[in-house]
Parts: C-alpha cells; structure tokens; sequence
C-alpha cells in the first residue's frame, strides 16, 4: 500500500504543476465523498475488463447529476474559465461541473495504471531492461507495444477535442456496447474454431510488428466511449493468435502506456481547472479505490477469460444496453 500511494502522489504531480497561481482556495463545487467512492469502483472496475470504462462513468455521471453545463462562478460571485478571453477564444470557455466531471474520471485512472505497475511489474521491468540492452525479450516486447500504442496516440491527439463534443453521450454508449458485443461474440468464435486447427500462442512478446500494429489499430476504435479499450485489444490479440490469458496481459501493459499517455494529457490540459471546481482530497481518493478494485478486477478478468474467455462479457454488455435503452429512452 506504502508503494501505491508513491506512485499515485508522484502520478498526480502533473496536477500541480497545471494549478493556475489565480485558483480558487477552495471547492467551487461538491462532490461528495461518496461520488467519489462511487466513481472511483466504476472506474477500477471497468477499466480492464472488456465492457468499457468511459462508457460507465458517463452513466455514472448522468446518474450522479454531474453532468451540469452551468458556468459556474467563484466564491467571490466571479465567473471561473477554463479557458479565458483571448484571440484563440474571443467569447471564452467558462468551467462548467461536467467539464470538471469529464476530466475527474480521466485522471483517477492513474489508480487503475497503479494496480497494473504493481501487478505486472516483472514485464515492465524486462521491457526497461531491454531499452538498456540487458534483456532481448523485453526489448521485443516493448517494441510490440510501442507500435501498437503510436495509431492511438496520433490519433487521440488530433481528434481529442471532437471526441469530447460530440460522442460523450448515453446513446452513443448503447451503440458501442452492442457493437462491441457482437464483435466479441465473432471473434470468440473465431478463436475456438482457430484452436483446433492451430495452438495459440502464450508468449507476447513474440508477436510480430504487423500483428502489434493491428491490435493498435483496433485500439483506436476504443475512442468511441462505450467501445472498451480492454475489448478491443483483447481481441486484436485473439486475431494476433494469442491465447486468451495473454491476449488479457498484453491488454494491461498496452494499457499502462496508453492510459499514462492519455491521463497526463488530460491532467495536463484540464487537471488545474478540474481541482478548480473539486479540490485534491476527492482526487486522491477517487484513485485510490479505482487502483485497489482495479488490482482485483484484473485477476477476476484472467480467471474468467481462461475459463469462458469473451462470451460473458458480451452477454453483460448486451443486457447493458437494452437497460440503458428502457432507462434513459423508454
């Protein structure tokens, strides 16, 4: 535990450094411990299985009713901004509670990338090792998830801000869980048939460069919420020939690179105004559950792949969205 508060106060640091000199001394809105609590399990949850992270907190930030577009003002009765009046924006970007909310389950990610650091800190070692030379595999396994992380990684960038103005809805999540589901059901299928024909491979790092670029493909996919990256790069290790409990582990280690990436551009872009509206205990907090049921989440997932592989899942995420469907348009 003393090893994942290290990594989570030294993950969180980039929050710091984003804090705006001009901050509000304190919360400009609430959040509840429990809201916390309650994003934090959804978040650690979510984040690896193959079911999709981004689309359960939308859920669960609608249902929490953090979802206002509100400007919100200081405690001193003035507008806060997230972006002020410049040339770039004239008319300005005030801070509204969901942009705060959005950004909130974007960065308590950095639990769930603890839990991954803590887990599987043998690969990741071997992968640093072989950028120094000293271990051949690691290095063919850090070459295979560097290719798959650069299609996300361009791709994310460029299309970031689109993303989040046009596709975090509830209707968009009920058209990524079906879709993925159904993919999951072809690709589990595809994968049994392929079994008896030809054994599946145990050792990702083995892969080849074009089998690591088309699971990289298919996590740009996952940029649609609702989608799951953890689906998606799963089953881009079925096609890769992986079997199912590696296909999982090359999951999480792509995971680790790509969630990193993507959460301190996030903290990055959005973290001082996100502690702007919310302050740092809840942060903290929120990223300490997702880390400690993210580590148990992550064995449950190797467990039942093993056992069931993706079928489970997609039947979870079927049922998801037909009562999401009765919920919110019914």
């Amino acid at each position: 535990m003393r090893n994942l508060a290290l990594f989570l106060f030294l993950a969180l640091t980039p929050l710091g450094w984003a804090q705006p000199k001009a901050a509000a001394p304190e919360p400009a809105a609430e959040l509840s411990v429990t809201d916390a609590v309650i994003l934090g399990v959804v978040e650690g949850v979510t984040e690896f299985l193959p079911i999709s992270s981004t689309g359960h907190l939308i859920i669960a930030t609608r249902l929490l009713h953090l979802e206002s577009e509100k400007p919100l003002v200081g405690r001193d009765g003035q507008p806060l901004w997230y972006k002020k009046k410049s040339n770039k924006y004239p008319e300005g970007v005030p801070l509204t509670l969901k942009l705060a909310a959005d950004t909130y389950n974007v960065v308590i990610q950095f639990g769930a990338i603890a839990a991954v650091a803590l887990l599987y800190w043998t690969p990741l070692m071997s992968m640093l090792r072989g950028l120094f030379g000293r271990d051949p595999a690691g290095l063919r396994l850090l070459i295979n998830i560097l290719i798959a992380f650069i299609p996300a990684a361009g791709i994310g960038f460029l299309a970031h801000d689109w993303i989040d103005a046009h596709l975090f809805s509830v209707g968009a999540v009920i058209i990524a869980q079906v879709a993925g589901a159904l993919l999951m059901i072809y690709a589990e299928f595809w994968r049994r048939r392929r079994a008896v024909l030809t054994p599946a491979r145990t050792d990702f790092a083995d892969l080849s460069p074009a089998s690591s670029a088309g699971i990289g493909a298919l996590q740009c996919v996952a940029m649609w919420p609702g989608t799951s990256r953890s689906m998606t790069t799963i089953v881009g290790g079925y096609f890769a020939g992986l079997d199912p409990r590696r296909a999982a582990e090359f999951s999480f280690l792509l995971g680790f690179v790509t969630l990193s990436a993507a959460t301190v551009f996030k903290s990055y872009k959005s973290g001082a105004a996100m502690i702007q509206v919310f302050g740092w205990s809840h942060v903290l907090l929120g990223a300490v559950v997702a880390a400690v049921t993210a580590a148990v989440c992550v064995k449950l997932l190797v467990h039942l792949l093993t056992r069931h592989g993706l079928m489970p899942f997609a039947f979870y995420r079927l049922g998801l969205a037909a009562l999401l469907a009765v919920v919110f348009y019914l």
